[in-house]
């Protein structure tokens, strides 16, 4: 069983004298810089020159230095970057301001695992990393609670590190709803895993495909939108709050015995097959070395597959019906509004 730890378990004194530097203030850099300010944790945030952020982070009260100054200031450097940008911003900014005792996070293993940066040996590596988007990790601490975070540690020169990690994840409100204990290679494999497979692809592929059967079998796109995509959160959340058992009883019984039927004729053993041999492209860093090699060279098939995404047609249809549904966004602020976006 995973080592669980909460509020109790954590020794506020190992970041109360540290001073941290948030590099990034995208989703997870504006809410990890202001839980951590808000829980009195001296901390700054850094920025490439002319970045858009600067203004929405000096806004929320935040201090803003360079990348450099920020990482000469700080003994706590958390890494809040696109994964594919950290290498070359830890090799110009980072790795040669970096002192003996000092402290780097990240919240992805990506760059650990993958062998993109190698730190100094005399430098703890520690991983927090909640477990939600940036605004949610936000919103639910300024509420008064917390999302789950994963910790772990890959250097402990200091010997202090688990404690710093507990403790810096416990500023951002870890602590309130648990603190799992974990590596950064089970992290990064199981979390590009969840991505690809369900998360994200799984689930984008599987209600994309579902509502293309449809249409093309001559029912309403209206219709098919409710049947394949609005009502998926309704579902989602049922299991989320309940687990899958839960969900099931909670829907009718004709839906219960779909699910039990079909479910595995449509998730059949092929698709089993397609699963792990994903996971192993994973494990083996190709997926790494071509996702890092399309980032370097333009990303031209990157966007092209963003634009084929943009114009499905339950694009189009989702657009007109969620302008007729306000409560949906009411009172949400956007990721663009509040940070500066996926950085």
């Amino acid at each position: 069983m995973a080592n669980i730890y909460y509020e109790s378990d954590i020794n506020r004194a190992a970041i109360a004298e540290r001073k941290v530097a948030i590099l990034g203030y995208g989703s997870q850099g504006h809410a990890h810089a202001l839980n951590l300010k808000e829980s009195g944790v001296d901390v700054c945030v850094g920025l490439r020159e002319g970045s858009g952020s600067v203004a929405k982070a000096e806004e929320a009260g935040l201090t803003v230095r360079s990348l450099s100054e920020a990482s000469a200031w700080a003994d706590v450097i958390m890494i809040l970057l696109p994964d594919t940008d950290q290498a070359e911003v830890y090799q110009e900014h980072v790795a040669p301001n970096l002192d003996a005792g000092d402290a780097l996070a990240f919240a992805h293993g990506f760059n650990i695992r993958f062998d993109l940066i190698t730190p100094p040996e005399d430098v703890d590596v520690i991983m927090v990393a909640p477990k939600g988007p940036g605004h949610l990790v936000r919103r639910t601490y300024v509420e008064g609670g917390g999302v789950p975070c994963l910790i772990a540690v890959e250097q402990d020169p200091t010997g202090g590190a688990k404690d710093l990690a507990l403790a810096y994840a416990d500023g951002v409100g870890g602590a309130r709803a648990g603190i799992i204990e974990t590596t950064f290679t089970e992290e990064c494999e199981t979390d590009l895993f969840g991505e690809q497979v369900v998360l994200c692809g799984g689930v984008t592929e599987l209600v994309r495909s579902a509502f293309d059967t449809l249409v093309d079998a001559g029912y309403q796109p209206e219709i098919c939108y409710f049947e394949c995509l609005h009502e998926l959160k309704l579902i989602v959340d049922l299991m989320y709050e309940q687990g899958i058992g839960g969900m099931r009883y909670s829907v009718s019984d004709t839906a219960e015995y779909g699910d039990l039927t079909r479910g595995p004729r449509v998730i059949d053993d092929q698709v089993r097959v397609t699963m792990k041999k994903v996971l192993e492209e994973i494990q083996s860093g190709a997926f790494a070395e071509e996702w890092v090699a399309e980032a370097h060279s333009g990303r031209e098939n990157f966007y092209a597959l963003e634009e084929k995404g943009r114009q499905h047609r339950i694009e189009q249809v989702g657009s007109k019906l969620r302008a007729m549904m306000p409560w949906i966004s009411a009172g949400k602020v956007s990721v663009q509004d509040a940070s500066g976006g996926q950085g």
